[in-house]
C-alpha cells in the first residue's frame, strides 16, 4: 500500500488555477530580487532559491494530467530546494539576514 506522501507527491497535476499562483509568486520573487539589485547593488541570495522553487512547483502543476512522474520528481526538486533555504537558515543565517 502506498504511502500518503507518495499518492501526493506523485499525483495528478492541478492544473490551470494553481499555476497561475505559481507563476505569479515566482514573478513576485523575481521582481524583489530585481529590485534588491537595481537598488542596493546585491540582492538577498535566497530570493532566487524562492524563484526557483516556485517556479518548480509551478512547472509541476502546469503538466499534462498524464504525467503524474515528471510533475512528482519537479515537486521534490522544489522541496528539496526549500528545505535547503531553510538548512541555510539554520547553519548561517547571514544568507538570510544580509
Amino acid at each position: 500500500m502506498p504511502s500518503s506522501i507518495s499518492e501526493t507527491l506523485f499525483s495528478e497535476p492541478s492544473g490551470r488555477p494553481i499555476t497561475l499562483v505559481h507563476a505569479a509568486g515566482a514573478l513576485i520573487f523575481a521582481g524583489l530580487y530585481l529590485y534588491g539589485w537595481v537598488v542596493d547593488g546585491t540582492p538577498a541570495a535566497w530570493l532566487l532559491a524562492m524563484v526557483i522553487g516556485t517556479g518548480l512547483a509551478g512547472t509541476a502543476e502546469a503538466l499534462p494530467k498524464s504525467r503524474h512522474q515528471a510533475a512528482g520528481i519537479l515537486r521534490s526538486v522544489a522541496i528539496l530546494v526549500f528545505l535547503s533555504l531553510v538548512v541555510a537558515s539554520i547553519v548561517a543565517p547571514e544568507f538570510i539576514v544580509g
